[in-house]
């Protein structure tokens, strides 16, 4: 079992969910989030300002504001993880910073509450 985690712009959680449940995915989890990508910020100001030099703290300006983002968290079978992972940046992708980061990670176990089955039999099947 992989846990899926996308960062994505606010703007995108509906197409993305839409496209998600129409591949066979209808359990996740969307919460808001505030943001940003080191494509937002000029490095140079940045190691300045860390430097505690003035006129880089002063030039930062709104480039250090965090952007409110969407995380999306999905639990899935091992073997449909790239389907996954391919149709969210499909729907996210636009080539501009900001698109969002998706990570993939190992999950021990996963157990219904309801009917207490465990492990792939819990998840959602394609």
């Amino acid at each position: 079992m992989k846990e899926i985690m996308a960062i994505v712009r606010m703007n995108m959680i509906n197409q993305t969910r839409k496209a998600l449940t129409e591949m066979g995915i209808s359990s996740m989890t969307a919460t808001d989030a505030l943001g940003r990508g080191a494509g937002l910020v000029d490095m140079t100001l940045l190691k300045g300002a860390e430097q505690g030099y003035e006129e880089a703290i002063s030039q930062l300006g709104q480039s250090n504001r965090l952007i409110p983002k969407r995380v999306l968290v999905i639990v899935s079978k091992e073997k449909y993880v790239d389907k996954i992972v391919k149709t969210i940046i499909k729907v996210n992708k636009t080539g501009k910073p900001g698109d969002g980061k998706i990570f993939v990670m190992p999950v021990a176990d996963s157990i219904s509450v309801r009917t207490a089955e465990n492990g792939d039999s819990s998840l959602d099947d394609l």
